[in-house]
């Protein structure tokens, strides 16, 4: 008997006198490799957001979720919790706004920052029981399309477009109360996504009004942001997730809006690499969980229209042996 697979999983087929590059097989008891192969992660559909929309925020995990703000009027106070299945109506924010930033968890969420109507952007915070929004500590920095990580207590935000700075570097540290000035960025810009937390930050990608599309990665180490690997796709508006050693983004867009992006690329501290792309390329979409299980929603769609849709990541097998156990019973 032989198995085959040429970069998806294909049982049964026929034998091959010698096998190709890319063939996995099995034979006479023993797998033989025709060459190293990697098993990238897939998305699938989730049950769909109540209220469609892009340039929100996101937190929590794949499997309790959280998503907020938006361009509702342009500044939307909606939020919804999902649970793995489907999303539900939370508390309304306190401050209606789109293009904040999100971090924490389902029931001790944070939001900051946004964009509250045509010329004002916000400082604001608010804080999230689960149940409603409280508010929380202003930023210093005023600034929307900024991006966010860490949690409630020990939150981080990086970057932004502030209304006297186009491009901004500015990096801020929240205790659970306040914020303070942390270490500022090596790249201003904004559009970006962040993941990680307060002492270990990643942000990717973004624009400046100078330079265009980012392909630009930053570790932070909870004093100092330092260049890491580059993204392999130059964009803006993606969204991102996981930590600074398993990092995790998605979507986004290139030239002004005009090419939107299903790319995926997964971080494993060192490097990026290609993962499995979304189902629906899309821009200023929200991001959440971990690099193996992964949540985006919401977002425009290469028409520019608002679109509901939510996809999860799950990690590919990693390995021949938790391939074989996983699908073949061995």
């Amino acid at each position: 008997m032989a198995i085959y697979l040429d970069g998806t999983v294909n049982f049964g087929g026929t034998a091959e006198a010698t096998p190709v590059e890319g063939d996995l097989w099995y034979d006479s008891g023993k797998f033989c490799f025709g060459t190293s192969l990697t098993f990238v992660g897939a998305w699938s559909s989730g049950g769909n957001l109540g209220t469609s929309g892009d340039a929100l925020a996101g937190a929590g995990t794949q499997t309790a979720g959280l998503c907020m703000g938006g361009p509702l009027a342009l500044r939307s106070t909606v939020t919804e919790e999902y649970n793995g299945t489907s999303w539900s109506a939370g508390g309304n924010l306190g401050t209606g706004r789109r293009n904040p930033a999100g971090a924490g968890t389902q029931s001790a969420g944070l939001c900051m920052g946004g964009k509250s109507s045509a010329e004002y952007y916000e400082d604001v915070t608010e804080e999230y029981n689960g149940t409603s929004w409280s508010s929380g500590g202003n930023l210093a920095n005023a600034r929307r399309q900024l991006a966010g990580a860490g949690t409630q207590s020990a939150g981080l935000c990086m970057g932004g477009r502030g209304s006297a700075v186009t491009n901004t570097n500015y990096t801020e540290e929240y205790n659970g109360t306040s914020w303070s000035s942390g270490g500022n960025m090596g790249t201003a810009r904004y559009n970006l996504a962040g993941a990680g937390t307060q002492t270990a930050g990643l942000c990717m990608g973004g624009y400046s009004s100078n330079h265009g599309e980012y392909d630009v990665t930053e570790e932070y180490n909870g004093t100092s942001w330092s260049s890491a690997d580059n993204l392999s796709n130059e964009r803006e508006n993606l969204a991102g997730a996981g930590t600074q050693s398993a990092g995790l983004c998605m979507g986004g867009s290139r030239q002004g809006g005009d090419d939107v992006q299903n790319v995926t690329e997964e971080y494993n501290g060192t490097s990026w690499s290609s993962a499995g792309n979304i189902l629906t390329a899309r821009m200023q979409l929200a991001g959440a969980g971990t690099q193996s299980a992964g949540l985006c929603m919401g977002g425009m769609d290469n028409n520019y229209s608002e679109v509901n849709y939510t996809e999860e990541y799950n990690a590919g097998p990693g390995s021949y042996e938790e391939l074989f156990t996983a699908s073949a019973g061995v």
